[in-house]
């Protein structure tokens, strides 16, 4: 049932990152189809939870820090951000705080 959470996870993720961009939606698709099928027979509950693991790390990966760019001319590039990427940004401070 996780497995399976998981999988539909992935692929709305991907539906969300890669919006209107037909080739990467596809790439995506069979990667994340092609990773399941793979491993879909194992049984051993430590690698299982390994599998899970790295499948949970992508999809917070992509989520959070993929951001998809779209040429709008010859030179310019608008890049689309979701809200999930937007974090709040602290300022770096060098000295330490007494």
């Amino acid at each position: 049932m996780k497995a399976l959470r998981l999988f539909k996870a992935l692929h709305r993720t991907r539906q969300q990152v890669f919006q209107n961009d037909t080739r990467a939606l596809e790439g995506a698709r069979q990667r994340i189809n092609a990773e399941f099928l793979k491993n879909k027979n194992e049984t051993s509950p430590e690698k299982i939870s390994e599998l899970m693991k790295i499948g949970q790390d992508v999809e917070f990966l992509l989520r959070t820090t993929v951001i998809q760019g779209v040429h709008s001319d010859s030179d310019r590039i608008v890049l689309r951000p979701r809200s999930d990427v937007l974090l709040d940004n602290a300022p770096f401070c060098d000295t330490p705080k007494k």
